[in-house]
């Protein structure tokens, strides 16, 4: 594990402790909780633009399903007639 040293705003220093107070755990564990999950919540937008952007690309080539179908796909959700996707 490696130290790196972070210059905090007063009130967010005090924000920190009284966190870390209130849950019994270090400044150092709450920011490092912080920081894992804000790098997770980039990650997830970041594969969510690539899907999107694939998306566009697929329906640039005309890789698209017809309304109708989606609707019939839709109708039949908790039905006997439940189908696994839109394609089939």
């Amino acid at each position: 594990m490696s130290v790196t040293t972070v210059r905090l705003q007063a009130e967010t220093e005090q924000h920190l402790e009284a966190l870390a107070n209130k849950l019994q755990r270090s400044k150092g564990w709450l920011i490092n909780q912080a920081l894992n999950e804000y790098i997770e919540k980039q990650q997830l937008e970041e594969d969510r633009w690539k899907q999107t952007l694939e998306a566009m690309e697929s329906a640039t080539q005309g890789k698209v399903v017809a309304s109708d179908e989606v609707h019939e796909w839709l109708n039949g959700w908790g039905t006997e007639k439940e189908q696994g996707s839109a394609e089939g």
